[in-house]
């Protein structure tokens, strides 16, 4: 019997958990496919469940939002935090950062856009971050890139 890939999406917009499940279930409907929504979550449930492939947002609150809790300080590279604690504590998955934004704040207060954002991350983590992806609900164009990643790194087809 076959395993099937687990993914660990993080994110912390249910419309965007919402397009990626679909997305992924139509790509391989035996996906197991799990959610985190934040920094900590995510850092918690990465050795707890030992993803095949990690899907990270770049903006991400510290902690997850509930009822009672704000979410604490939303963090602009909340999945640089991820990657760089995933570095740390030696949990190795291939990672695929997959965000809304086309720039983000920089040091100097110029902003960065996401061209220069994965350039910097994939020389910051060459061993588990395969690409950057511009996700945008009305383009395509990351379904397309991310299709090609998925089938590579688990050859269904």
């Amino acid at each position: 019997m076959k395993v099937s890939p687990k993914i660990l999406v993080v994110e912390d917009e249910d419309p965007k958990i919402e397009h990626l499940m679909r997305f992924l279930k139509v790509v391989h409907e035996d996906f197991e496919i799990e959610t985190a929504r934040s920094v900590m979550s995510a850092l918690e449930k990465i050795p707890q469940v030992r993803p095949s492939l990690l899907l990270l947002d770049m903006s991400l609150p510290t902690f997850d939002v509930g009822d009672l809790e704000s979410g604490g300080r939303p963090q602009g590279y909340g999945g640089l935090e991820v990657l760089r604690q995933m570095v740390m504590l030696d949990l190795d998955c291939p990672t695929i950062v997959i965000t809304g934004y086309e720039a983000f704040p920089g040091d100097t207060g110029e902003p960065v856009d996401l061209a220069k954002l994965s350039k910097s991350l994939k020389e910051e983590f060459p061993e588990i971050l395969k690409e950057v992806l511009h996700y945008n609900s009305t383009n395509d164009e990351w379904k397309t890139k991310l299709k090609f990643y998925l089938l590579e790194l688990f050859d269904h087809g």
